[in-house]
């Protein structure tokens, strides 16, 4: 069985109380083997992702609070160098390479665990935000909720499969569409849009990508978007999509994190269309008639997450060429500064955060 000498500290990128900048801790402890309690485990991170979230969590603009001090991050992939003692019946072992998602850990036992929604669970664990995250090179997690990463596909592109890759998964899983249906995509350039596109496509959809700038553009096409509309340019987004699907689009994934995302999707869904709320603004609202709606036959579903078998599904897709995370890698020192790019709106894509630069 493989052994590792784990060391006494490591570096982390703190966040001390909601609003304050990122402090790089390189003497923040390490938790021995001996300290992990059953069910628990110790994973060595390659890499993590950073997410949108990270920032909210930061900031403590959403209205459920992060813990802190906290150490936030929840794509992390990294190698299991112990598991707490008296742990029975782990699925994974020493030397396994696995990945850290926003669920830590769950009972596994209430209504919504049993039902497959695991996220939902009452005692739910969240990774950088109720428990420290990614953001540090070793990182406590739990035997029952890392998810096995493949052979065959990088650490770095593994990551951000693991939050948002599953995230657009399960949303485009669950949005009641069939292969050649259109699918609305706003914030397409994005994290988590960029992938939607690709998701979307290998479910047979036509998608139509909403977003702006020229990088946003070319990426998304690139990735296999039909039509792309530049919503600073479009004078009117509802009547465009309606031109180009001829009733209007089957569903929408709305990943982008603000309202105005959400606001015009009733009006440019065909009836019987489907609305999958992705995104997280802090304190925006969901505005829709609600006649058009009713008459319509409009479905509004909030998706959030998903399960331990969507991030296998998400993270198989991927590992077999199907689906590929655009991303930049940065040392985890950069991290204040991607946050800055996150509230620019200036990122296209991922931002991947390698331990081993320093």
């Amino acid at each position: 069985m493989a052994s590792f000498t784990i060391p006494k500290t490591q570096t982390a990128a703190v966040v001390d109380h909601s609003g304050a900048n990122i402090r790089i801790d390189n003497q923040f402890p390490v938790k021995s083997q001996e300290e992990l309690l059953p069910g628990e485990c110790l994973v060595k991170l390659d890499c993590s992702g950073a997410c949108h979230t990270d920032l909210h969590a930061a900031l403590g603009d959403w209205p459920l609070p992060a813990k802190t001090p906290l150490i936030g991050g929840h794509e992390g992939v990294g190698i299991v160098v112990a598991i707490g003692s008296n742990t029975a019946n782990s699925p994974v072992k020493l030397g396994d390479r696995v990945g850290i998602k926003w669920l830590a850990n769950s009972c596994l036992n209430c209504e919504d665990c049993r039902k497959g929604r695991e996220q939902n669970c009452p005692e739910a664990k969240l990774s950088g935000f109720t428990v420290d995250g990614t953001f540090q090179e070793y990182v406590v997690s739990f035997v029952n909720h890392v998810t096995p990463i493949p052979d065959n596909i990088p650490s770095d592109e593994a990551a951000s499969i693991l939050c948002a890759g599953v995230t657009v998964y399960r949303a485009i899983k669950y949005s009641q569409t069939v292969p050649g249906d259109w699918i609305v995509l706003p914030g397409a350039g994005g994290g988590l849009g960029h992938l939607a596109v690709q998701y979307a496509r290998v479910r047979g959809l036509r998608v139509i990508a909403v977003d702006t700038g020229d990088a946003k553009k070319e990426l998304c096409l690139k990735l296999g978007a039909e039509k792309w509309i530049d919503f600073m340019e479009c004078k009117d987004i509802v009547a465009e999509i309606k031109s180009i699907t001829g009733s209007g689009a089957h569903s929408a994934v709305v990943t982008s994190a603000n309202g105005a995302g959400y606001r015009q999707a009733v009006d440019y869904l065909r009836p019987g269309g489907t609305l999958m709320a992705v995104g997280l603004p802090g304190k925006a609202t969901l505005e829709a008639s609600i006649w058009w709606t009713v008459f319509k036959s409009i479905s509004i579903l909030g998706s959030y997450v998903g399960n331990r078998q969507d991030a296998v599904e998400a993270i198989d897709i991927a590992a077999r060429g199907q689906v590929k995370v655009h991303f930049v890698c940065r040392p985890l020192k950069d991290l204040e500064d991607v946050y800055e790019g996150m509230k620019a709106g200036k990122i296209a894509g991922r931002i991947i955060l390698d331990m081993s630069q320093k």
